[in-house]
């Protein structure tokens, strides 16, 4: 059998070498990344957008160190169906991340700074987390969580995902990560040998806490699973003592809780 044999001779020139060497890296990597021929899009481009809001001279003069506030927030192209593109837009719009307007945040002197992070953008899923924070009598922040699903641009909810016989079985599943995290704080606040008001205060805050079905809408996806979230509302006099709130499950540890014809129902088949 004759065998045909190819020799590549390369330029003695480095500098030539170097450039043949990137353009086949780059050839290769473009090739990797692009979608296969006729394959539907599962995702959306995110791209940040910051402005300056600049207050009004009067509320500058009462607020000197309030003088601007920055607000980050997302804006959305590619090719998803675009229909479904314009309605998580619309779901996405300042005034519906912290009922407030651009013009509310601008005439007010609250906010510092607003922005957001994309937890996961792909399989049809497009998970974010917003956050703001500012100053009154004290500082403060808040975060707002929006899990999307890219086939219909709507968000998910425990009903769209979780068996209806079994949200109860997975809402008890959750609560005992947060009973455990409210035990280990309490342990931590008696090891540091705490004031024994201090102690008794966090114990007194922990008593109304428990992770309920009514909690299960509100939860992060990731590719290997899920992160529920929880906030218990503690009062700024006593945040130290404030559960983390975040309990995170595989999608083996859920495959019994997930419905197979759901958004998530790819992750556990």
């Amino acid at each position: 059998m004759i065998q045909s044999v190819f020799i590549l001779r390369l330029p003695k020139n480095k500098t030539i070498v170097r450039c043949l060497v990137l353009l086949l890296l780059s050839t290769s990597v473009y090739s990797q990344s692009r979608p296969p021929p006729g394959s539907k899009p599962d995702h959306v481009i995110v791209t940040p957008r910051t402005v300056t809001l600049v207050r009004p001279v009067s509320l500058i003069k009462r607020f000197p160190e309030k003088r601007t506030a920055t607000v980050t927030y997302p804006v959305l192209g590619g090719s998803l169906n675009a229909a479904v593109l314009r309605k998580v837009g619309s779901l996405l719009e300042i005034k519906n991340i912290f009922d407030s307007t651009l013009a509310e945040y601008r005439a007010e002197a609250w906010l510092t700074e607003l922005g957001f992070k994309v937890n996961y953008n792909q399989n049809y899923i497009l998970d974010l987390t917003f956050s703001q924070n500012g100053s009154g009598a004290y500082p403060d922040s808040q975060t707002r969580h929006f899990a999307i699903d890219l086939r219909n641009g709507t968000t998910i909810k425990a009903p769209d995902v979780f068996s209806a016989d079994k949200r109860v079985a997975l809402a008890n599943l959750v609560n005992r990560k947060l009973q455990a995290e409210l035990k280990a704080i309490v342990k931590s606040l008696a090891e540091s040998k705490s004031d024994a008001d201090e102690i008794r205060i966090a114990q007194e805050a922990q008593e109304p806490l428990e992770f309920t079905v009514a909690d299960l809408d509100n939860f992060s996806v990731g590719a290997s699973g899920m992160t529920f979230l929880y906030d218990a509302g503690y009062p700024h006099a006593i945040q130290a003592f404030e559960p983390n709130g975040s309990y995170f499950f595989s999608y083996s540890e859920l495959r019994p809780f997930i419905k197979r014809e759901s958004v998530l129902g790819q992750f556990v088949k």
